[in-house]
């Protein structure tokens, strides 16, 4: 990855992270999955009735919305309202990223470097060691809730690397206005119209300002991003920068919402660093014989190295 889409990455970890603060902020202002629902019905009306369809298959747009949308947004939400802690969630959610190097993997035949997948284990190493940190002060369930979100991020990672989206925008509108009315029925089923009327009678600017964040900001701004790092670079190598949000999300629970950090959550933070820098170092040449991927889209193209002769002249620069 260039040093600017690292950079960019690197500023949609931050935005996530501060997002688990405004989530538990939202949580306390309006029901679960009515606060999900508000989150994509902010980033998709009225602009859906504005913003060209996506040039890609309408079913992407349906899988991404449902996974994405609804099951990961929707199990979180309800993780955190059933008692979850905002900084131990921002943590958990992380292991999306073995989800996606997995499920890339099994459909679209990536094959992370070995350098990759060590960066991947150190930084994993610093989330367990900040597991062990905080405790899991949470319910058992609410704590499996938030895995099964990771496992459908990881999904949707893939489904959004497999669709292609040439316009993020037009992409994240209409993946936005798929789960508006699934969360709606979930709402209306689970948590009744009557918590609904109560949260918008006592409508406040903190619960205006959650929803607006979450909506515009994590979601339209995040997502946005995400997925045009993920149209650029192998699904495996974009989400582990994703590792990232505990950090911010630990920090800005303990500067908004008075948690402290141990010297033992500080080394786990800084092992996740120190494992995203290993993700984002240029792999090294692969060794003779290895199979790696073509040109986009292309087959797997075996690269050998001559056996015998002089080295190859390097080609004419064009230009």
């Amino acid at each position: 990855m260039s040093p600017r889409h690292i950079a960019l990455a690197v500023l949609v970890a931050a935005v996530w992270g501060v997002n688990f603060v405004v989530i538990h902020v939202g949580l306390g202002h309006f029901p679960p999955f009515l606060f999900g629902a508000l989150r994509f019905a902010v980033v998709a009306v009225p602009a859906v009735f504005f913003v060209g369809r996506p040039r890609v298959a309408f079913r992407w747009v349906v899988a991404v919305g449902l996974t994405l949308g609804v099951a990961k947004f929707g199990l979180l939400f309800f993780a955190m309202n059933a008692g979850m802690p905002s900084g131990l969630s921002s943590l958990v959610l992380q292991s999306q990223a073995v989800f996606t190097a997995v499920f890339a993997a099994v459909l679209l035949r990536e094959r992370p470097p070995g350098q990759r997948i060590a960066g991947l284990a150190v930084a994993f190493a610093g989330i367990g060691l900040a597991a062990v940190d905080r405790g899991l002060d949470g319910p058992v369930g609410a704590f499996a809730l938030v895995i099964l979100s990771a496992a459908f991020w990881g999904l949707s990672n893939v489904l959004t690397k497999k669709a292609a989206p040439a316009d993020a925008l037009r992409w994240m509108v209409w993946m936005s206005a798929v789960p508006v009315l699934p969360l709606l029925a979930l709402s209306l089923l689970f948590e009744g119209p009557a918590a609904a009327g109560e949260a918008f009678a006592a409508l406040s600017p903190a619960g205006i300002g959650a929803v607006l964040y979450v909506g515009l900001g994590s979601t339209l701004f995040g997502f946005m991003a995400w997925s045009f790092l993920l149209g650029r670079y192998d699904a495996s190598a974009v989400a582990p920068y994703s590792l990232l949000v505990p950090v911010f999300g630990m920090s800005s629970s303990w500067l908004l919402l008075g948690e402290g950090i141990s010297p033992l959550g500080a080394g786990a933070a800084l092992l996740v660093v120190l494992g995203i820098g290993l993700t984002a170092l240029r792999p090294g040449t692969p060794s003779p014989g290895v199979l790696s991927p073509g040109r986009p889209g292309g087959p797997l193209r075996r690269r050998v190295r001559p056996t015998a002769g002089p080295a190859a002249e390097p080609p004419a620069r064009l230009g």
